[in-house]
This record gives C-alpha cells, sequence and structure tokens, in this order.
C-alpha cells in the first residue's frame, strides 16, 4: 500500500497520512516465583516480563541491574498515590524469548503475584501477548521496544481496540527516514537486498520499507522472508550479490551467522542498516572487525540530553552507574528499562491509587519526562490513542583501537532527534 502500511500478510498497519520492535526478582521482600499475591493495599506491585535468556536475552541483558537500581531507589521513595505512600514490590518473570511463555509468565504475575501493573519489553512476540492477557484480565500494561505498528495491528486491517495496553517507542515511518538518509550519503547504486525474517517484526518491515523508502530511489528486493534459527544464507546471498544496500531486521544470532558467511563468499555492500540484531555491543563484537561501519537506528545513547524522573539520573550517569556495576558495555535497551518503571511510577501518582480503571484513565492522558525523552500520550497523530511516539536517531559501529571498548556506536543521522548531538558522518562500509 502507497498511503499506508501492511503486516505482510494483507493487514494495514496504519492510516492513510503516515509518511514516512522462570526469572523472578523482587525489589522489595524475597518472593520467588511462586509467591502469592500482591503485596496488600500499601504495596504496589508491579509485573515485569523480561527476556533473560533465549535468542531476544540481548535485549534484556541490563534488566537485572535496573530491577537492582530501582529496589534501592523505591525503599527510601515510596510512590505516592493520594494520600498514601506504597511500598514498591516488583516480580520479574522470564519470558524465554517465546511468545507463548509471554503470554502465561504475564497471566502468572498477574494470577499468582496479584501485580497491579505489568511492564513488559522487547519486540512484538514479547509485549503482544503481555498485553492480551492484561486486556483479558482488566489490566494496566506498559509497554516498549517494538515498532508501534507491529504492536497495534494484530488482525484486521485498523489497529486493535485496547483499553488497559499503553504504548511508547518509534514506528516504521520513523526507522525508514533515518535508514533511507544514511544510504543518501553513502554512494551505492540504489540497489538493496532485504534480510526479513518471518516474525512480526520481518513481515511488517519487508512489507512497509519499499514503500516507506521509495522517494530515496533506493530498490529492495526480498528473496523472501527467512524462518529465524535459519543455519544457511547462501540463497539470500547470492540474490543479494550486485546490490550495494543491505537493509533488514534479523534477530541478533540470525545476523551473526548471515554477515559471516557473506563475507566468506564475497558479498560486500556499501552499506548495511540492521535493524534488532545491531543494538548490543556483544552482537557487534563478536562478528569482529568485520562489524566496523554496520549502521543501526539508535533510540537511546548516554549522550542524549534526558534525565530520570525518578533518580535525577542523566543518560550518561545511568550508562556509567551501567558499565560500572556490571563490567559490561551500555545497551539502547537500558534506558527504555528504566523508562518503564518511570512511566509506571507517574501512572499511579496521577491516578491516586492502585485502581486499575483510574491508572489506566491516568496513562490515556499522561505526559512525563524521562531517561528516554518525553513520553505523552494523545499527542501525536497518526497514530492509535494508546501510542506514544519516541525519538530516533542512527548510528553506525566504529572499531576503536585502544578503547575502552572495543566499538562504539557513533550517532551519524538525528533529523528526528535533534536534541541527541552527532558524533560523525555516515562512511561506507570497506
Amino acid at each position: 500500500m502507497r498511503n499506508g502500511l501492511t503486516t505482510g500478510r494483507g493487514l494495514s498497519l496504519a492510516a492513510a497520512g503516515v509518511a514516512a520492535m522462570a526469572l523472578t526478582l523482587t525489589a522489595c521482600g524475597s518472593g520467588g516465583i511462586d509467591d502469592e499475591g500482591g503485596g496488600g493495599e500499601d504495596t504496589l506491585t508491579i509485573g515485569f516480563v523480561s527476556t533473560e535468556t533465549g535468542s531476544s536475552a540481548p535485549f534484556g541483558e541490563a534488566n537485572s541491574f535496573v530491577v537492582d537500581e530501582l529496589e534501592t531507589y523505591f525503599k527510601d521513595n515510596p510512590v505516592k498515590a493520594g494520600d498514601k505512600e506504597l511500598d514498591v514490590e516488583i516480580v520479574v518473570r522470564d519470558a524465554q524469548s517465546d511468545t507463548t511463555k509471554a503470554g502465561a509468565v504475564a497471566g502468572d504475575l498477574i494470577n499468582k503475584d496479584g501485580a497491579d501493573i505489568i511492564v513488559a519489553s522487547s519486540t512484538p512476540d514479547i509485549v503482544n501477548p503481555v498485553s492480551e492477557q492484561c486486556e483479558a484480565n482488566s489490566i494496566p500494561c506498559i509497554t516498549t521496544v517494538a515498532p508501534w505498528q507491529p504492536f497495534a495491528i494484530r488482525s484486521g486491517d485498523k489497529p486493535a481496540e485496547l483499553k488497559y495496553s499503553y504504548h511508547f517507542f518509534w514506528g516504521l515511518e520513523d526507522v525508514s527516514t533515518v535508514y533511507a538518509d544514511i544510504w543518501g550519503k553513502v554512494a551505492n547504486n540504489k540497489k538493496a537486498g532485504g534480510l526479513f525474517p518471518k516474525d512480526p517484526d520481518g513481515e511488517a518491515w519487508g512489507a512497509n520499507f519499499p514503500a516507506l523508502t521509495e522517494a530515496s530511489g533506493v530498490k529492495i528486493d526480498n528473496p523472501g522472508n527467512y524462518p529465524n534459527g535459519t543455519k544457511d544464507f547462501s540463497a539470500q546471498i547470492s540474490a543479494y550479490k550486485g546490490h550495494d544496500v543491505l537493509v533488514g531486521v534479523p534477530i541478533p544470532p540470525d545476523f551473526t551467522t548471515f554477515w559471516q558467511q557473506a563475507k566468506q563468499q564475497g558479498y560486500n555492500p556499501k552499506v548495511a542498516t540492521i535493524g534488532k540484531a545491531l543494538l548490543f555491543p556483544s552482537s557487534v563484537e563478536a562478528l569482529g572487525p568485520i562489524a566496523h561501519n554496520l549502521s543501526t537506528e539508535v533510540w537511546w545513547t548516554p549522550t542524549a540530553p534526558y534525565k530520570s524522573s525518578l533518580t535525577g539520573e542523566s543518560a550518561q550517569e545511568l550508562a556509567d552507574a551501567y558499565e560500572e556495576k556490571t563490567g559490561k558495555q551500555w545497551t539502547q535497551p537500558l534506558g527504555f528499562a528504566h523508562a518503564l518503571f518511570e512511566v509506571a511510577t507517574a501512572a499511579v501518582t496521577e491516578a491516586g491509587s492502585t485502581d486499575a480503571d483510574a491508572i489506566t484513565k491516568a496513562l490515556a492522558g499522561l505526559e512525563v519526562s524521562t531517561v528516554v525523552g518525553d513520553v505523552a500520550w494523545g499527542k501525536d497523530e497518526n497514530v492509535p490513542p494508546y501510542v506514544a511516539k519516541t525519538s530516533l536517531a542512527g548510528g553506525q559501529w566504529r572499531q576503536v583501537e585502544g578503547g575502552e571498548h572495543p566499538f562504539e556506536l557513533v550517532v551519524v543521522q538525528n533529523s528526528l532527534a535533534p536534541d541527541v548531538p552527532l558524533g560523525g558522518e555516515p562512511e561506507a562500509l570497506k
């Protein structure tokens, strides 16, 4: 569709006019995965569906750090709701990167742990089934780290009518703009290979990118969506030869396999913009020197001028604290995992209670400045009322000789996020 977006299964993703992702921890007490019920009327119980293990584990790498940090914060800073001060209990369950498991653990958080509110992150495969459980049980749900279209469009040709689910992230119209701008700054033959898996992200990106990036003059050829877990990408690599641009949204282990095989088989594009797989330092380091100048979207970076509404930490301070405690390089989901709890806290405070309908009503018009920027529902056109858009930039991974980390993610495109400073210009792959 030229004026709308499709999932790849013939479903519309947006209205015309759009131009252009079982471990239990507790933040209060020592409960385990089989603990019963929430903490009572003076406790706010937040259920967190995480991805600690499985193919999407890099999305959840920072979650334990966030929970630990907020555990300390909430002990000294109970949540104010009306005339009460609420202790906070966070119960985390691992979705194991599996759609069915995500829905099941969300149900457990509601029915066994007595969660007052559910938060979840990382790809439509996780956040959608969590949202469905919350809708079925009339429990407020806050989700992020999935483009809004795959979250909103689940069946039919219109966004789902959701009452209890509120989502904040960017959309396909944003990431396509960022990618096309990067392509335009690297000399290429206007031919692109599309690396799209058979999952909600891959189907949405593969169906919509050709139209969304048409104005760039780059033609995307998709030899067919492949199943996650593919071990041999020879057919795709053969189809891509002669294409100077590569675009896709594979899971991390699949891109590692693909890119290593591409190099072995002589496929060397001039520019590669890859969503999902290249978000994480661990994925880039697994590739070694052949990762230099690979591009991806940047939805959070320590150089962004944002602060936490809870701890007061700047984005840089949050990243520094993470690196100091874990010994690992900062990762983009860190900011959004933290922001989930900022939004949940703000919603309960605005609601003045832990009543589900009161929290839902508060979310509908909530505005809060977070460590990932401003999150506000009801402000964006051409999106469902339960979606709040966040800003987006673009970056390239640069190998750093003698640096603190082997690679640094350098912001090279910021037209949709002018507050985020540029660190360089797009460069061609070697």
